[in-house]
């Protein structure tokens, strides 16, 4: 049986990639636009890549006993790299997603409470209340010859967050400043932070840091007030009503120093929570129904279960674990294209991966884009094929070769959070909708903070027969 290869930027052989450098060094610089248009064929069969810049070295670490080294049992020694922190620092500053450290560990500590499991059951209605705001959005678009549904997926998932944080709603003004000032920023933040990495000097990316500062500011104008006015309100020692992941932060004290969050710690790590949130949830969701629109049998399986699974009722927490066809069909989506294409790291002291000595300084990059397509681990590894997921054979490399929220002490804290959101969204879509591919159209996927496509996606929107779907609430 065939399977439907979605498409992805093809690799140069080895030889082709080398010359191309060696003859046009300039086309280093194609990082500053797509990291996984630069990788080479070789890329998808290697153990250990090692590149060597005149300023930088960055080795790319592909066997899972190299990965688990650096993501679990030596994850101390190999932090987040400068990289990160430059790219983000305009919008995140020394949040939990850049820091290190006591830092890092201080913060964790106080965040770990506001996503426990409990939490994730408290949210569903909230996700399902936003779920359908977004039903009643789309039945504008259905039936129109195509919809811009990564911006769709950015305002259902940014009102999602804003509903689990704030408790209220997210206004459609606010979504199409998010969507549009969120990707100028990642395009200026991530071209930025690379020639920093890289050994360029400052002012060869000043227009693009000038630019993240921009946006930056423009979506922290929104989130800020909002935290501000709670924090005073705490501190002030008023009555608290709201039981949402702002007020856990705004309450919680840290076991070891007894202290609270300070404003500007509070609105970095809220910031942070609503890109992890919204931005990395909205690329996949968009994805996933991209690559439904292609395969229209599995498709049609996900919207015969939901019928079996539902009926005509609204879903339950107790329905998510049944939609496993919506379950896998997202994680096959996080497979192809996994919200974040590397992941760095830097190397603290002298080491040794394999043959090679890796110096103190060199930059430890893992890629969940590269093992999630590589050749040694995944049969098909560039088709879509959700049913890998149901497969024993494949219990293996999921186990060690699956890595869309990342692995050990700095796994995602919001992952189950993001599947449960991904499931009602999914599963809520087909049931009433169905999706198609617009004739000509194909998307351009690029690695920049997170994989998206640089020319949106785009499909065709259909209703199902109004007995299929249950009526609006």
């Amino acid at each position: 049986m065939s399977h439907f290869t979605p498409p992805y930027p093809k690799p140069m052989t080895k030889h082709a990639w080398a010359l191309q450098l060696l003859l046009r060094p300039w086309k280093f610089l194609q990082w500053r636009t797509c990291s996984i248009r630069s990788l080479s064929s070789r890329a998808y069969h290697m153990h250990l890549g090692d590149i060597r810049l005149p300023f930088t070295r960055i080795v790319i670490p592909t066997q899972p006993d190299l990965v688990k080294r650096v993501l679990v049992d030596e994850a101390e020694q190999f932090p987040k790299s400068q990289m990160m922190a430059d790219m983000l620092e305009t919008l995140l500053g020394d949040s939990i997603f850049v820091s290190n450290g006591d830092v890092w560990r201080r913060q964790r500590r106080m965040m770990n409470p506001a996503f426990e499991q409990a939490r994730i059951k408290v949210v569903f209605d909230l996700m399902c209340d936003a779920a359908n705001a977004l039903f009643e959005r789309m039945d504008a678009h259905a039936n129109q010859p195509q919809t811009a549904i990564d911006a769709e997926m950015t305002h259902v998932t940014a009102d999602i967050i804003f509903r689990t944080i704030f408790s209220r709603s997210f206004e459609a003004e606010e979504a199409s400043l998010i969507y549009h000032a969120f990707n100028a920023f990642q395009e200026a933040a991530y071209s930025h932070g690379l020639a920093r990495t890289v050994g360029l000097p400052n002012w060869v990316s000043w227009f693009q840091r000038r630019t993240a500062q921009r946006t930056a500011r423009q979506i922290r104008a929104v989130l800020d007030p909002v935290v501000k006015a709670r924090y005073d309100s705490f501190h002030a020692g008023e009555p608290q009503t709201h039981n949402d992941i702002l007020q856990s932060l705004v309450s919680v004290k840290d076991e070891v120093t007894g202290t609270h969050f300070d404003l500007r710690e509070l609105c970095e790590q809220v910031a942070m929570l609503f890109l992890a949130g919204h931005e990395t949830s909205a690329a996949s969701l968009s994805w996933a129904l991209y690559l439904i629109a292609m395969d229209q049998e599995i498709q049609e399986r996900m919207h015969r279960e939901v019928i079996e699974v539902l009926g005509s009722s609204e879903p339950q927490f107790s329905d998510i674990r049944k939609l496993d066809v919506s379950r896998n069909v997202f994680s096959e989506a996080l497979r192809l294209y996994p919200p974040v294409a590397f992941m760095p790291r830097v190397a603290s002291r002298r080491c040794t991966m394999r043959d090679k000595q890796i110096e103190p300084g060199t930059i430890v990059s893992v890629s969940p884009w590269v093992i999630h397509r590589h050749r040694r681990y995944w049969d098909e590894p560039d088709a879509f094929i959700p049913d890998r997921f149901d497969d024993p054979a494949t219990l293996e490399a999921q186990r060690s070769c699956y890595l869309p929220f990342s692995r050990g002490q700095r796994v995602c804290l919001g992952a189950a959070f993001a599947q449960q959101e991904a499931v009602i969204i999914l599963s809520g879509l087909v049931r009433r909708y169905r999706f198609d591919p617009v004739p000509g159209f194909e998307p351009k996927p690029a690695g920049r903070l997170t994989v998206r496509s640089t020319n949106g996606i785009k499909l065709k929107i259909t209703h199902r027969q109004q007995a299929e779907a249950p009526s609006s609430p």
